[in-house]
């Protein structure tokens, strides 16, 4: 139950809301037991009528004030039980909601290297169906709880008030019940584990396929997925199957012995009638109802059990991310405004997951308003040296500073947010493309959409679709080509005219004319922004103030454009075969 502990924040909020209802389900459950105790004597004022011990008028009288009685606490019971359930069941999913927000907010907070080693489908699966299982314990399995205490305590009293010999032989199931449920539910908290764990293979598994289709179709293996997610499907199948055998046993056993305690109850109950022991035949009648309403009280022993156990498992799992501190976090609420200037001292980073020194002992120091022109070969680490910028990972040595300050010290939100960041994968949202480009600027208007999409040369595309810029895309922005989702991006980063300009290789997808164009339009943009691009191609690099070339992470060269070329380098090698390619085509 420690995992459990969580919800208690959760409880502490609602404590009014549940405070009544526990309130409201104790009432209801005594003007329910009062139902047994009116038919005992209803059954006894018949009997005894039967006997003729009481006059027509009388027991007319008594039998009428009985019924009554009955019916009103009945309905009393009923309304309450009505109010109980839209009490505590809507607390729980209160708390559902919560719960929801606050694993999603924290998602957020985590950073790129969480989910690098986190599937996507394990993500949705616990914050979905684990807080499911968790909303289950807060709701059905407290409600039955409090039900079930209730039940036994006022049901007990009032039988031993009656008869308290055999309301002892009645009870003697229970024990026999507790251990059952003690030796089992140690097995359901184990097998609700691995049954959630194999949900999250399945739901990851199929999110990675719908993402992937097209590789899927394009290679023809439909049918070695779907064996594997048959494969999947059948282990989980039989996990869940498993489980379900545990839980199966408790219902059969709970119900066999409730037969045992009516069995007792008729056979020690009439004994002790006819010796004398108990006055009046109702007594029996009552007890068997007593015996009967605690069957389901008693039979839901065993499924809350299982939920709580379930529950446990889930807000484990769940546990296991809400306790992840974030690796990066905003270090100032200090208002920050930035004016451009980079500098890099000495800086290395290595990737934990893969052990990769991407960057080896970098510096550089770029004023306010310059340009940097990163090149490189595949896996030198430009990409890091820009995700380091927006702060996405911590340098593991060496100091970065903008505007001269620490970047660990920076308020981070506001840092960012001058940023303009195309990544070399651009990503959009299942949304609008003006919705798209408007990540960049929350309350821009469509003339600023309009503006910037030209900026980036994508707007005479967007004009020719249907809906123009009301065009839903699909998942990932697949509805465009890889150009089209590459411009978009650029658009979404202009946007909100940034103060410094990060864009990783991303004109690797468009011609070499719409290059220029796009490089044109970003060189007026920038006149008074800082810039750091990154890519392959040299046209966009012979401008600029500074020239990177990194080598296995390191320094290989830096410098202006004349200078490297004067160096008979990398950079000198790469602008001589491009620039005569280019004249060729």
């Amino acid at each position: 139950m420690k995992a459990l502990k969580h919800l208690n924040t959760y409880f502490y909020k609602y404590r009014l809301r549940l405070i009544v209802g526990v309130l409201i389900t104790i009432g209801a459950k005594i003007f329910a037991l009062f139902t047994p105790k009116l038919i005992g004597e209803a059954i006894t004022i018949i009997s005894n009528r039967l006997n003729n011990s009481i006059t027509d008028p009388v027991f007319r009288d008594q039998l009428t004030w009985s019924i009554l009685m009955l019916v009103g606490a009945a309905c009393l019971s009923g309304l309450l039980t009505f109010l109980m359930r839209q009490t505590i069941i809507n607390v729980s999913r209160l708390i559902e909601y919560d719960l929801k927000n606050d694993i999603y907010s924290h998602y957020q907070k985590l950073s790129l290297r969480f989910y690098k080693s986190n599937r996507t489908g394990d993500l949705l699966n616990r914050i979905t169906e684990d807080v499911s299982q968790v909303r289950s314990y807060a709701g059905p399995a407290l409600m039955y709880t409090i039900n079930t205490v209730t039940l036994f305590i006022v049901a007990l009293i009032y039988m031993w008030n009656a008869a308290p010999k055999l309301t002892l032989y009645t009870i003697i199931p229970l024990p026999i019940l507790s251990i059952i449920i003690y030796n089992i539910s140690k097995t359901i908290n184990l097998k609700s584990k691995i049954v959630q764990e194999y949900l999250s293979k399945l739901s990851t598994f199929s999110q990675e396929t719908f993402s992937g289709i097209s590789v899927i179709k394009s290679y023809v293996v439909e049918g070695k997925k779907h064996s594997a997610f048959q494969k999947l499907s059948d282990d989980s199948r039989e996990k869940q199957i498993n489980l379900s055998k545990v839980q199966a046993l408790f219902f059969p056993s709970m119900i066999l012995l409730i037969g045992c305690s009516n069995i007792i109850v008729t056979y020690v109950g009439g004994v002790q009638y006819i010796n004398g022991e108990i006055e009046d035949i109702g007594t029996i009648a009552a007890f068997l109802i007593y015996v009967n309403m605690l069957t389901w009280p008693v039979a839901t022993v065993g499924w809350v059990t299982s939920i709580v156990q379930q529950a446990e498992a889930s807000q484990n799992r769940i546990n296991e991310f809400l306790n992840r501190i974030p690796e990066i976090t905003n270090p100032s609420e200090t208002p920050f405004k930035l004016t451009g200037k980079i500098e890099f001292r000495n800086v290395s980073f290595t990737y934990p997951e893969t052990g990769i020194k991407a960057l080896d002992n970098v510096s550089f120091t770029l004023n306010p308003g310059e340009t940097l022109a990163v090149l490189g070969k595949t896996g030198s680490g430009k990409s890091t040296l820009l995700e380091l910028i927006c702060r996405l990972y911590d340098t593991d040595s060496g100091e970065i500073l903008i505007d001269d300050q620490p970047i660990t010290t920076i308020n981070l939100n506001a840092l960012r947010s001058q940023m303009g960041f195309v990544p070399q994968d651009p990503f959009l949202f299942s949304e609008s493309i003006k919705n798209n480009i408007l990540f960049g600027k929350h309350d821009g208007t469509l003339e600023d959409v309009i503006q910037a999409s030209k900026m980036a040369d994508v707007h005479k595309n967007i004009e020719k679709f249907k809906a123009a810029y009301d065009t839903v895309l699909g998942e990932r922005g697949i509805t465009l080509s890889g150009g089209q989702k590459q411009r978009v991006s650029i658009a979404r980063a202009v946007i909100g005219n940034p103060k410094m300009l990060l864009l990783d290789d991303c004109l690797s997808a468009v011609d070499t004319e719409t290059e220029e164009i796009i490089l044109g339009n970003l060189e007026n943009l920038s006149e008074d922004k800082t810039t750091i691009i990154v890519g392959h191609r040299v046209s966009f690099a012979k401008n600029a103030d500074i020239i990177l070339v990194l080598d296995h992470g390191k320094t290989a060269e830096i410098g202006t454009h004349k200078s490297l070329y004067k160096q008979d380098g990398y950079y000198t090698e790469l602008y001589n075969s491009q620039i005569t390619q280019k004249e060729i085509s």
